[in-house]
């Protein structure tokens, strides 16, 4: 429950403000934000059931990093791991100023200090996670918070009256044309999805097959749950005629106001604070863990392997890598800073990071399963990695995300040449992961 909860929080609580950025992207024409949510939630679903068998073949984690790097060579590996790199830190960031939107849409007296509000919760954050199982246990608490409450709010919503209808918006395009520009905004949904194949490597309790457990079983819970509570907030924003929402508030606070009694409004507005805190954790656990992996340490064979600085591979007593959860808090306060602490401007960028380490991850295990002869896979595979191209594509044609991808292939660039001065060490991606064959079972 600890581990499950926790690293699904990051895209549980990207429905605090996924949807409210895809109706944006309609320009708030409300009769097409359901159809565009659909095609969201059925992407995520592609990209999960292929992630299962990634989480398969590496059970000591590794993702799509480590199948890049078996499939295309050593030197692909640093491209998802680049990417990721990026996703882990602009997740930590939005998450964080989405967490002080949501206060600050019950509480707007906080509004000059939400710049403050933001950094004062990725310290907390960071905190929590030196805390190891027992910091996991807190934010997994707070996701299952968030679920209750939003069930609840989306249960009075079913009673409550709408709106009047304002003039209805209209995004100018044609409809279908419309919802194929807006999804990629809301993608931000899709970012945890890699979080289970990389924060399985932090779980040195488990052997083998209990980390395939964890993993496998974290992917379909948080498709069911994303699922189900992006497509209840958006039908019930459409029902009740909750449009593009004002300063100094949110969509889903907006939709929880109307709905709920004040008492419950209040809780809702809590646990949604304390759900994006625990988002920005899963993050805060996934990324150290991928540098621990890279980071140089004495292998199982006796030698030294491992590329970065010793110290990010050291933990603390509770297995948390400190000095790698200190570097991606740094970098998190440092793009809050940038974006003003503006979930809504954050969220721009986002959602394309990962979806080029999806696309690298799904290549990969097709030519695994056309290796392997799995015809049925190979379809999964390339049918996965046709629409996530397709998705990182309309994604970029929006500019503003090219930042993020030039970001990715900067640090790509940087771990590459830190790999080629350490004389190209061979098998780098596989420091901490496990092959397996398309069944899911050890090589001997």
């Amino acid at each position: 429950m600890a581990f499950a909860f926790s690293v699904m929080a990051d895209p549980v609580s990207s429905v605090a403000y996924a949807v409210e950025a895809a109706l944006r992207a309609l320009d708030g024409d409300l009769s097409l934000l359901v159809p565009t949510m659909l095609l969201v939630v059925a992407i995520i679903a592609l990209v999960i059931v292929n992630y299962r068998q990634l989480i398969f073949r590496y059970p000591k984690g590794g993702g799509a990093s480590a199948a890049v790097g078996e499939a295309f060579g050593d030197a692909w590996s640093f491209i998802p791991i680049g990417a990721l790199v990026v996703d882990f830190v602009l997740t930590i960031a939005v998450s964080v100023s989405a967490g002080a939107s949501a206060l600050i849409a019950y509480f707007p007296d906080l509004a000059p200090w939400r710049l403050l509000l933001a950094c004062g919760l990725i310290l907390a954050v960071a905190m929590l996670t030196l805390f190891g199982q027992l910091g996991r246990l807190v934010f997994a608490a707070m996701a299952l918070a968030f679920i209750a409450v939003t069930v609840v709010v989306l249960c009075f919503g079913l009673g409550a009256t709408p709106q009047a209808a304002a003039a209805p918006a209209s995004s100018g395009h044609v409809p279908i044309v419309a919802v194929v520009l807006a999804f990629p905004v809301a993608m931000a949904l899709a970012t945890g999805v890699e979080a289970p194949s990389t924060a399985i490597a932090e779980l040195g309790e488990l052997n083998d097959r209990g980390r395939r457990r964890f993993g496998r079983v974290t992917l379909w819970l948080t498709l069911a749950v994303v699922g189900t509570l992006t497509l209840g907030v958006a039908l019930e924003v459409v029902h009740l005629h909750i449009g593009v929402p004002g300063a100094d508030t949110t969509q889903i606070a907006e939709l929880a106001r109307l709905a709920a009694p004040e008492p419950l409004f209040a809780a809702f507005q809590f646990t949604t604070a304390l759900l994006l805190v625990a988002a920005a954790s899963s993050s805060f656990q996934a990324g150290p863990g991928m540098l621990k992996a890279l980071a140089r340490h004495t292998g199982p064979d006796g030698r030294r392997v491992g590329i970065l600085p010793a110290v990010l591979d050291r933990t603390n007593a509770r297995h948390a890598p400190v000095w790698g959860v200190a570097l991606f808090g740094v970098l998190a306060v440092v793009v809050t800073v940038l974006a003003g602490g503006d979930d809504q401007t954050l969220v721009l960028y986002y959602a394309v990071s990962v979806f080029l380490s999806f696309l690298g991850g799904l290549l990969a295990m097709a030519r695994f399963s056309h290796r392997d002869r799995h015809p049925a896979s190979l379809v999964l595979n390339l049918v996965g990695a046709a629409t996530v191209a397709f998705t990182l594509i309309v994604n970029l044609a929006r500019v503003l995300p090219l930042v993020s991808l030039a970001a990715s292939l900067l640090v790509s660039a940087i771990l590459y040449l830190v790999w080629a001065r350490a004389g190209r060490p061979e098998g780098i991606r596989m420091d901490t992961s496990d092959h397996a064959d398309g069944d899911g079972d050890p090589r001997p």
